[in-house]
């Protein structure tokens, strides 16, 4: 096995798990802030989704190099 097969893989796997980990915290605090809050659900709502954007926008990054390390593109 290669060192790129290996590098890509890791890409691949911490980028998932990034993904998740980053998804469960914030859709946990804007259920937490519905509870507290339940007027201001309009406006988190809204927060919420931008910040869903940033954080898959990391992972998403990651399992694309991941890829192409993977497939030789790169390295």
């Amino acid at each position: 096995m290669s060192l790129a097969v290996l590098a890509g893989g890791i890409m691949i796997a911490f980028g998932a798990l990034a993904a998740g980990i980053g998804n469960g915290v914030l859709f946990s605090r804007y259920l937490e802030g519905i509870s507290r809050q339940p007027e201001a659900q309009g406006t988190l709502f809204g927060q919420s989704m931008i910040a869903l954007g940033l954080v898959e926008a990391l992972p998403v990054i990651s399992i694309a190099f991941g890829i192409l390390v993977l497939f030789g593109i790169i390295g």
